[in-house]
């Protein structure tokens, strides 16, 4: 066997953050993670105690827009928060998602640098299938890659939106 025809793909690094409600979720998702042997910072929180669910997001978004971090990957209880306040640091572009479908196409097609995940809606199983479709899956480019440069002009300035 030619041993030139393999590659070895350095893992990613990851940024890790949760609120009270995706704690759990978190902690699942990292025992994947270990198994895969990819590398991540788990920036909080880490209990049950009530926590702001923005104070996490941020945190991940601006690692990951810094550079600092590949991808990051967010959780509480719907997701839905967590995008929402990650897409407010530019250079990010997070996905909340429920599927495959959904999870591949956020990274072919948005190149979506941030999965926000709900663990009251994704059971731990479904869950690392779609943190290793976000993780395995490449942006396609191509034509895809005006509409992610315009994503990225809005977040240099936000009053050029039509």
């Amino acid at each position: 066997m030619d041993m030139d025809a393999f590659v070895i793909m350095p893992r990613m690094r990851i940024a890790l953050g949760a609120d009270h409600a995706g704690v759990a979720l978190k902690e699942s998702i990292k025992s994947l993670l270990d198994e895969r042997g990819d590398t991540y910072t788990d920036f909080g929180t880490s209990g049950a105690d009530p926590v702001d669910y923005p104070d996490y997001a941020i945190k991940v978004a601006r690692e990951v827009a810094s550079g600092a971090y590949d991808r990051g990957l967010l959780f509480c209880g719907s997701g839905i928060g967590m995008a929402i306040a990650a897409n407010k640091i530019p250079g990010i572009r997070a996905a909340s998602v429920v599927d495959e479908v959904s999870t591949r196409l956020s990274r072919e097609h948005n190149d979506a640098n941030v999965l926000a995940l709900g663990e009251r809606l994704t059971p731990p199983d479904q869950a690392g299938k779609l943190v290793e479709v976000f993780l395995d899956t490449p942006f396609a480019g191509g034509r895809h890659d005006r509409r992610v440069a315009k994503i990225a002009q809005l977040d240099a300035h936000p009053s050029h939106a039509e």
